[in-house]
């Protein structure tokens, strides 16, 4: 029975996963195909390359809902250690049509659900923490866009600042790279677990 199958590129980091066990956790996410075999490659072509050289391949995690993420200290220090804090948030955008202003959201954070996000929002507004909105609309279609209308004399960008504030619109991702090396858990650095799949 074999206890390794052959694959193309490391499936571990294209796809990503999320695992609890007893005493360790992982969560790693997924990430770009192309990013991740031009990274493999170099690695063989070179084997004293740093994970800092392999991370002018791998921009950081390539998420299926195309949020934004900040601040790429956070990305070289997680991929470095293994672990670390990545801060994310969904796109907005304050959009004016005359006198009517509106923050349209077309796309949120990766495992963040829409529908308790736009709950959240609204029991937000209910319970006065955010204020300023007098209206909030589902408008998706095949792609998101939540429509938040905002109050004549209301301040958008406010409201759009309490929004990453209060709710999952801004979240930050755990990258903890933990994974079995040998039939061990260890946390891994980006050319660790390249190197794992190169052997």
């Amino acid at each position: 029975e074999p206890s390794v199958l052959p694959s193309a590129a490391p499936n571990l980091l294209l796809n990503g996963t999320l695992g609890i066990a007893v005493g360790m956790a992982t969560n790693i996410p997924p990430h770009n195909l192309r990013e991740v075999a031009d990274a493999t490659a170099y690695l063989i072509d070179n084997k004293d390359a740093t994970t800092e050289d392999l991370l002018q391949f791998i921009q950081g995690p390539d998420f299926p809902t195309a949020w934004v993420i900040f601040n790429n200290k956070d990305i070289h220090h997680a991929y470095i250690t293994g672990r670390g804090g990545i801060v994310c948030r969904g796109v907005a955008e304050i959009v004016e049509e005359g006198k009517d202003t509106q923050i349209i959201i077309s796309s949120i954070p990766y495992r963040v659900n829409k529908s308790t996000l736009i709950e959240k929002i609204a029991e937000l507004v209910r319970e006065k923490k955010i204020e300023g909105i007098k209206g909030l609309r589902d408008e998706s279609a095949k792609d998101i866009r939540i429509a938040i209308d905002i109050k004549n004399g209301g301040h958008p960008q406010k409201v759009l600042n309490s929004l990453y504030k209060h709710t999952q619109l801004e979240e930050t991702f755990h990258l903890n790279l933990v994974a079995l090396v040998d039939g061990v858990p260890q946390t891994l650095s980006l050319k660790s677990i390249l190197e794992q799949f190169i052997l």
